[in-house]
């Protein structure tokens, strides 16, 4: 059966609820989230995704990335009705090909070349990319190269002059992993909670390439470069991972530190439980979080 999610309020209005998988490019945008004058991710796919179904819809992320940052493997969900979404892919559809190949094809031609939606395919109702997300998982590369960066890498690692002790990082970002308050590695939002399960933080170097993983259920507004951004001033000796763990006794954010900048920065992936939990976990999400 059809997953389909009534949208008035006597169930007449059916629509179908969509999953996209998206990567882009994020040099050109100002973020994900629709800002009025303002060049974004969820601008541009809203507006496309408009002119295809011929009827206004809107995209809900699983993260709201910021300005700069890319993306590899961000998730959406949008609620187009059943009679809009036969229109627009039904008559480009090739016989034998899975059911969403044409409406991808369709999009990738009005789209630009800095975003792509790499599938699309249908959901259940109870299936919402921001919080039935179990957790996201980020990716932020750097070059130690003395050159800095070759040129068709250098909107995507930030290139670092200064000489980094991985293993120093790695200690001081264990003591990062867990269960807190990272009130101090996010911009303040009023109302909102900064308690956070950060469940990965480590680094990787092959070479000039220095890489951390970052995983966590959720994470705040400028979270993830705040956290490399911490891990970098004692990669480089300035301060020492007890300063580091000081840090999660925070009340707000610190100024003793500096994010590092966005370009390093990409969404790589985001996990979800299966269908029969969904619900459950939205609950769980919704859920404002107190220590």
């Amino acid at each position: 059966m059809r997953p389909r999610v009534p949208t008035s309020p006597d169930g007449t209005a059916e629509v179908v609820r969509l999953r996209l998988d998206i990567a882009y490019d994020g040099t050109e945008f100002a973020g994900w989230a629709v800002q009025a004058g303002q060049r974004t991710v969820a601008g541009v796919l809203d507006e496309a995704l408009t002119t295809v179904f011929r009827t206004p819809v809107r995209l809900f992320a699983a993260g709201r990335t910021d300005t700069g940052v890319h993306a590899t493997g961000q998730v959406a969900h949008v609620d187009v009705p059943d009679s809009a979404l036969a229109h627009a892919y039904s008559r480009t559809r090739r016989e034998g090909e899975p059911e969403f190949l044409a409406l991808t094809r369709r999009l990738a031609r009005f789209l630009p070349t800095d975003v792509r939606v790499l599938r699309v395919q249908r959901t259940v109702a109870e299936f919402d990319a921001r919080f039935s997300a179990l957790r996201r998982h980020y990716a932020y590369r750097l070059s130690t190269a003395p050159y800095g960066v070759v040129p068709s890498e250098a909107r995507y690692i930030t290139a670092w002059s200064h000489p980094l002790d991985v293993d120093a990082m790695a200690e001081a970002s264990r003591n990062l992993v867990g269960l807190h308050d990272f009130a101090a590695f996010c911009r303040h939002r009023e109302g909102a909670t900064t308690i956070r399960d950060l469940q990965r933080l480590d680094w990787v170097r092959d070479g000039d390439l220095v890489t951390a993983h970052v995983s966590a259920d959720a994470f705040c507004w400028s979270m993830v470069r705040s956290l490399v951004g911490a891990v970098l001033a004692v990669g480089e000796h300035r301060r020492d991972a007890a300063w580091c763990a000081d840090l999660l006794n925070a009340q707000r954010r610190s100024s003793d530190f500096t994010a590092a900048p966005a370009r390093g920065l990409a969404l790589v992936g985001v996990d979800y439980p299966p269908d029969d939990q969904l619900g459950a976990r939205t609950i769980i999400t919704r859920d404002l979080r107190t220590r």
